[in-house]
């Protein structure tokens, strides 16, 4: 017998939602973290800071509950104005960054500080809740969007944090299942330790799915649907949105999907050959294994697909 959309939705809402509580008081920390740092920098800095949004999976409800298996972050997304704001100017920031977390945080409430390619992390103790600090360079003649650097190579990325929590609410009012649907997914994802399979392509792809089938039968059917859409397509179909206006530019890269934000931003080209095929291979074999355990009615075996953590109130 399959899953009922109440067994799914109660394993959603008692195992991988992120409670109230919870998000209240990472609320808290983050809006901590946005005064102290802001104040910081408006005091050793040019650069001023018009503009502060929380974003990715936190900002768009999308989050799982931190356990051993599953981490908690949160992106804070800094829309900077200032004159001569370029590569070098950025990497002089994100020291700024570091600079600004250290001296609000002393140790016993921060566990690590990391400057990355596009963000800089700090992690609290006490919550284990990280956050990414994604400084952009505002655009002034089109609001929530910007410029987001490589620290790395130089490159820079038009984004827009905003754009991208309204895309995952549009698709939320038009299947009101579609958040639970990309958690299932994530949870799948960390089971399966598919690191690279990152959260927002997820999203993406869950969208795809739903612009291709639609948001007609049960939330387990759907989320096999899913699975066997990654193993049946092999992620070599490119995937883009009604959101993309205009041309979009060839990719060479092993899996293309478009940022729905931004045509000539490929969100999966850091994806190799070797991890498409990992996931691919990773989704055929919890398909085949969803759908033994629908056909047998057996829940212990969804432990295979989500972990020892799944549990389901069983049918009246």
């Amino acid at each position: 017998m399959p899953l009922t959309n109440q067994q799914l939705k109660a394993y959603d809402a008692n195992v991988l939602r992120l409670p109230q509580d919870k998000r209240t008081e990472y609320h808290g920390q983050v809006d901590r973290l946005v005064k102290n740092l802001t104040e910081h920098l408006k005091a050793t800095s040019k650069i001023k800071v018009v503009r502060v949004v929380k974003a990715g999976s936190f900002a768009k409800f999308t989050i799982l509950r931190k356990t051993s298996d599953d981490p908690i972050d949160a992106d804070v997304v800094f829309y900077l104005s200032g004159d001569n704001l370029d590569h070098e100017t950025l990497q002089a920031l994100n020291d700024k960054i570091l600079e600004a977390l250290t001296n609000a945080y002393p140790t016993k409430q921060v566990e690590d500080f990391e400057i990355q390619r596009r963000a800089a992390t700090v992690t609290f103790v006490g919550s284990g809740l990280s956050v990414d600090i994604v400084p952009v360079v505002a655009d002034p003649a089109h609001p929530g969007y910007g410029w987001q650097f490589d620290l790395e190579d130089g490159s820079r990325l038009r984004t827009c944090a905003p754009c991208a929590i309204k895309f995952v609410r549009d698709r939320k009012e038009n299947d009101p299942d579609f958040r639970t649907l990309v958690r299932l997914a994530k949870r799948w994802r960390n089971h399966a330790e598919l690191k690279h399979l990152k959260s927002f392509v997820i999203e993406l792809i869950m969208a795809h799915v739903l612009a291709l089938y639609g948001r007609s039968g049960s939330l387990e059917s759907r989320f096999r649907q899913f699975l066997l859409y990654v193993a049946q397509s092999g992620l070599k179909e490119r995937i883009a949105f009604p959101e993309n206006v205009g041309d979009i530019p060839a990719f060479a890269d092993p899996v293309v999907i478009i940022d729905p934000v931004c045509n000539t931003n490929n969100v999966a080209s850091r994806l190799s050959e070797v991890e498409r095929l990992e996931i691919v291979a990773a989704a055929q074999q919890a398909w085949e294994a969803a759908h033994f355990a629908s056909v047998e009615g057996d829940h212990d075996l969804w432990k295979e697909i989500f972990g020892r953590r799944f549990k389901v109130e069983e049918a009246a």
